[in-house]
């Protein structure tokens, strides 16, 4: 699933082709694509059409493109595999196309491709940010706390929050109320930067400790954004089309068996909440008090 990196990098594709263009039409050709807009995909078309597009934002994972008057949005997850691609209107349409947005400007359009159509649009009322004191979030995200890489992200309140939460601090840096935009490979990339076990639990952490997980987290996704994001496979790409190379630098994730760059100790996988946690043996030791 794309996480910050990969989102920001579609963000900043999008304010380069779209900002300012007028949307003539939206097209809705699967309705699952638009399943939270629940007037349904005739409004969501409507709502659309005549409309300006200001400069694209983004919360975490979530990225929109505030609209004329700016009371509205159009607001995008992309979930597991949705792309959001400027093309020229005569290319011809991919596999799995779900929307297409056109323009006034008819020298490129806008595409929603989601093979597993886990992601979705919506046109969303803007609300005031909770985070952000004079800015403005669309409503159905306003409970997603600020990214780390936003200048709104207040760090004592994190680590506050961090250490009432008592849980595992991976658990909790997936935890979109808590800090938005981390997903399980940026969340391992960062404690291993930090050297902390995924388990260690939260009640127990210094100010320290939580500001060399944030600082990690921080660094690692810079270079993600560096490197135009992470790409496993051909489902994660930008507004062009193309890849991200970052899968290159990881240092935890994905690298069972290999050697910890740190440390040279062979790199473990163990279950975390259904999925995969990477983490060296050497360098973060599991805590005798552990939370999962």
């Amino acid at each position: 699933m794309p996480e910050l990196p990969e989102v920001e990098v579609v963000r900043d594709g999008l304010e380069r082709w779209v900002t300012g263009r007028t949307i003539t039409t939206a097209e809705v050709l699967h309705p699952r694509a638009v399943r939270r807009h629940l007037a349904g995909p005739d409004d969501f078309a409507a709502r659309l059409a005549g409309q300006t597009i200001a400069g694209p934002r983004r919360r975490g994972k979530y990225l929109w493109l505030p609209l004329a008057g700016d009371r509205e949005a159009l607001l995008a997850h992309l979930g597991m595999s949705g792309q959001l691609l400027v093309n020229a209107p005569d290319r011809p349409e991919e596999k799995h196309l779900r929307v297409r947005v056109a323009f006034t400007q008819d020298d490129l359009d806008l595409r929603f491709v989601d093979q597993r159509t886990f992601g979705h649009l919506m046109v969303a009322d803007l609300v005031p940010d909770p985070f952000d004191p004079g800015g403005s979030v669309p409503e159905p995200i306003a409970h997603i706390a600020a990214d780390p890489l936003e200048d709104a992200f207040d760090e004592e309140r994190f680590f506050q929050a961090l250490r009432r939460r008592r849980t595992g601090v991976k658990r909790a840096l997936l935890d979109q109320s808590l800090i938005s935009g981390v997903g399980n490979i940026y969340a391992d990339e960062a404690l291993w930067r930090a050297q902390l076990h995924w388990a260690r639990p939260t009640e127990t952490m210094t100010r320290a400790e939580a500001s060399r997980v944030l600082t990690a987290a921080r660094e690692v996704m810079a270079s993600a954004l560096r490197a135009g994001g992470t790409s496993f496979d051909s489902l994660y790409v930008n507004v062009n089309g193309e890849s991200g190379y970052f899968e290159r630098s990881l240092d935890a994730y994905g690298r069972r068996d290999e050697p910890c760059r740190r440390c040279g100790s062979p790199i473990r996988r163990e279950v975390f909440m259904n999925r995969s946690s990477f983490s060296c043996p050497t360098c973060q030791p599991r805590p005798r008090r552990a939370r999962a």
